[in-house]
Order: C-alpha cells, then structure tokens, then sequence
C-alpha cells in the first residue's frame, strides 16, 4: 500500500505553500515499490507579497529576507511524516522552486493512532481497483495548516480566509470582503491564482474526479480562492 498512501502527501505537503501562493506548479511521480517524487515552483504575487511582508514586519522578521523563505519552509517541512528529504530554494525574494522526497506518509498527520481524515486509500493488482481519495473541508484544512506552518496560518487568517477561520462564506462574498479592506488589486490577484498538479502513477489512470486524465497521469487545475473559502468541501479521487 506505501505507494497510495506517498500520493496523499503529495496532495497535502504543497498544501502548506499554495494555500498562500498566486501561482504555484506540482509534478508528482508514484512509483512502483513506494518511493514518490514532487518538483515543485511556486510564487507569490506582488500585492500578496506585500502583504505578506508587512505581516512578516509585524512579527518581528526581518524586512531584508525572502517573503516566501525557501529554507525556512524547508526544515517545516522536514518534520512531517513520510519526508525523506526536501530540497527548495529560493529563485526571488517572492518564489521557489525544489523538490521533495516521500518515503511513506502511512496515517498522515493523524493523532494517537486514529486514521487519518484526509486521505481514503485501497489498492488491488488489478488494473482499475487502485484508488485513492483526498478529502479538504473547513476541519481539515486548519489542522494541516497549523501542524505544517502556525506561520502559514497567521499570514491567511490576515488575509481572512474562510477555511481557516472556519467562516460560511461564498467566492464572491469572500473577494468582495478582501477587496473592501485590502483593495480592488488584491481581490483580482487572488481570483485569478491558479494552483496545476501533474501527478503521474505506475499504471493507467481509468477513472478521475476534481481532474483530467491522460495515460498514467492525473491533472488538475485548481482555482487559489477555492482552497481559501473552501465554500463547498474539495473532494479529489483517482483510480488507476
């Protein structure tokens, strides 16, 4: 089963930077016998980054360092179950772009031996009867922002994002809010952000939902003011 259970945290590890990224782009590979790789770039915009940066002043960070520090989310990440290593590094003060390597992620982020609530998971030989199903709602989502990154998480509470607050809101509702107190440029460079994951697995993809498929590789374009309001819970399943 490691391999199933690699594919979950290469859905739920990049969450911790794309959550507050305005561009950000995953390739994932699954491979046979449980070793799993993701390439990742990601980048902040500059009305984001400014923000960022003021919340980062506030805290007493230095004004000189990377908005979006490489190293730093390096070692966060380091920590987290099934993380052989990461390797990210910064290519401006507002992006980075690296990889990670994933041994196992077993029950991912679960306490005291409860299963995880974020990733469903059977495998079979035959062709089709593998699937894996990735759950984000307004419970999940705080939680693996808090364990990945409290810092993470005071950014997008500044920038009042309803999954982690735990607020009902719509799309609009929550860009017209951020437009009121943050500025008409803010909203639109959120609205516009879009997270791409290309994740590619050992056999056919026959079945996808949330994505597309070709071949051995599932796609997805995910749209950054859906994983801030999480209106609707996201809801991701493959079948290979």
């Amino acid at each position: 089963m490691r391999h199933v259970k690699n594919l979950g945290l290469i859905f739920l590890v990049p969450i911790l930077m794309v959550f507050f990224s305005c561009s950000a782009r995953i390739d994932g590979a699954v491979r046979e016998g449980g070793a799993a790789e993701i390439s990742l770039k990601t980048s902040l915009g500059p009305r984001t980054a400014a923000l960022i940066g003021t919340l980062r002043s506030f805290m007493g960070a230095s004004a000189e360092g990377p908005i979006l520090d490489g190293g730093a989310i390096s070692l966060s990440l380091a920590a987290a179950p099934g993380i052989d290593s990461v390797s990210l590094k910064n290519t401006s003060p507002t992006s980075l772009e690296g990889d990670i390597s994933i041994t196992n992620v077993g029950d991912f982020l679960a306490v005291n031996g409860e299963k995880s609530r974020f990733i469903t998971f059977s495998e079979s030989r035959a062709p089709g009867n593998s699937s894996i199903i990735i759950n984000l709602d307004k419970e999940s989502a705080p939680e693996i922002i808090s364990r990945l990154s409290p810092e993470a998480k005071q950014y997008l509470t500044a920038l009042m994002a309803p999954a982690i607050l735990g607020e009902q809101s719509t799309r609009q509702e929550y860009l017209m809010l951020v437009a009121m107190i943050y500025g008409r440029p803010l909203s639109d460079e959120i609205a516009s952000a879009r997270i791409q994951a290309s994740i590619e697995f050992p056999r056919p993809v026959t079945a996808v939902r949330g994505g597309t498929a070709l071949g051995k590789k599932a796609e997805f374009n995910i749209p950054l003011v859906d994983l801030l309001v999480l209106e609707t819970p996201l809801r991701y399943e493959i079948s290979w």
